[in-house]
């Protein structure tokens, strides 16, 4: 089971949990200018923990559980969790890339979707689904509010652009703990009216969203997750905490604002 919820109270815990996400943040805008046709996902992988690491934070993926890298790179029909090898980014391809964090004890999580060289039509739509998806669940997120409220955000979004949302995973608390309560799920369904939240409260929302089916597998090493139709698989993810009267998202890229997430 996780941990219980992590509630942040205190000043110097809550703008440590704002570095962390900010390095989480700007280590997915630093990558951007090495993303072209020709580069390796391990080469990526390389490049990002030593980012990571010379700004003071321990890359989370790296160990836990056995998962040999320091950020997940999934591509194509890849929903999560894809392992960096010596695979060659080309033309086309639809690329998410997730990090997770610690620094000093505090963890941060958040991923985005890339497309390397000319971006295809059908792969920008989906992308702009799991994003839009995202941020209208973020807008849901204030105290008084239970996290059922956002999976039927993110379920009628999905709806309205006709793809499908992998039930498999979830979204979750942060703090002391990479993973912990409340679960987050990303559909409409009464057993996320227990969670209800309140200020101080740090969590991830981070729909999977499939062109195809919802149907996935892992693959025999245990980590990628595929689809099973091999149709295109996006993903958003971000860190965010809940305030008096709302949320502040933390792990807020320059390539995003507030005014958007929020009149999306």
């Amino acid at each position: 089971m996780a941990p219980g919820y992590a509630i942040f109270k205190d000043k110097d815990e809550i703008a440590l949990l704002k570095k962390s996400s900010r390095i989480s943040a700007s280590t997915l805008e630093m990558i951007e200018s090495y993303l072209k046709p020709g580069i390796s996902t391990n080469e990526l992988d390389r490049i990002c923990h030593e980012y990571i690491t010379s700004h003071n934070g321990i890359p989370a993926p790296l160990g836990y559980k056995g998962f040999p890298k320091s950020i997940c790179t999934s591509i194509n029909r890849v929903a999560c969790h894809g392992i960096p090898d010596e695979k060659i980014l080309k033309d086309g391809d639809l690329l998410n890339i997730d990090v997770s964090l610690s620094l000093e004890g505090i963890f941060s999580d958040t991923c985005r979707m890339y497309f390397i060289g000319t971006p295809n039509i059908k792969a920008k739509r989906l992308a702009q689904c799991a994003q839009e998806a995202l941020y209208r669940a973020i807008q849901k997120v204030k105290p008084g509010h239970s996290a059922r409220e956002v999976g039927k955000a993110i379920e009628k979004c999905v709806n309205e652009y006709g793809y499908s949302i992998v039930k498999d995973f979830c979204g979750h608390g942060v703090g002391r703990h990479l993973h912990q309560e409340p679960q987050i799920l990303h559909y409409d369904d009464p057993f996320s009216d227990r969670y209800i939240f309140e200020p101080g409260m740090a969590l991830t929302i981070e729909p999977i969203i499939n062109a195809g089916k919802p149907d996935v597998k892992i693959l025999q090493d245990g980590w990628t997750v595929v689809t099973k139709d091999q149709s295109l698989s996006a993903q958003y993810e971000h860190t965010l905490i809940v305030t008096e009267d709302g949320c502040d998202v933390l792990t807020l890229r320059s390539d995003e604002s507030v005014e958007k997430i929020f009149n999306i």
